[in-house]
């Protein structure tokens, strides 16, 4: 069977998250047999500079952006300096995309300037981290699990999520 997620619930999704500097909300997360896949949302303020310790790396998932709308630059790379490992009680650990850690910076790494309609393609292992958004950006998360590191989220799972305000899906 395939799985089918209405645009209703993912402007829903967006809604609750406006004002948040940032928001990775997971959707759905489904087995597919060989893989889990994760649809996500992310909303994302105005960012001036990067703060401290904001490059992100998945050790195992794969991640797809699909940008709805804002604009913001976004630099990846696998060289990442300083980079340590999250705690394995960390929220994005626990729900969003398992083992990875945070680095200062990425030496030698690739800027993309991002807007509406694009798609950037962050394979496992690779640092990410936006050196700066314009007003705010967000975006369609998918995520690709070949080692079904993250938890499962199926529709009754997100509908009470929504319903609950869904602390557990607000970042920091």
């Amino acid at each position: 069977k395939g799985t089918y997620i209405p645009n209703e619930e993912i402007q829903a999704y967006l809604k609750r998250v406006e004002g948040i500097p940032v928001a990775d909300q997971q959707v759905r997360a489904v087995d597919i047999g060989s893989t889990n896949v994760a649809i996500g949302v992310v909303y994302r303020g105005k960012l001036a500079k990067p703060g401290p310790n904001t490059v992100a790396e998945h050790d195992k998932v794969s991640e797809v952006y699909h940008i709805l709308d804002g604009t913001a630059t976004l630099m990846v790379g696998a060289d990442i300096v300083d980079l340590k490992p999250r705690p394995a009680n960390d929220r994005a650990v626990r729900l969003l995309n398992g083992p990875g850690g945070n680095g200062v910076s990425i030496r030698n790494g690739v800027t993309y300037n991002l807007k509406a309609g694009d798609v950037v393609i962050i394979p496992a292992g690779v640092g990410h981290l936006y050196t700066r958004i314009d007003d705010h950006i967000r975006y369609i998360m998918v995520r690709l699990d070949p080692e079904k590191v993250a938890p499962l989220k199926d529709e009754a799972a997100a509908k009470a999520d929504l319903a609950s305000g869904g602390g557990e899906n607000k970042s920091r």
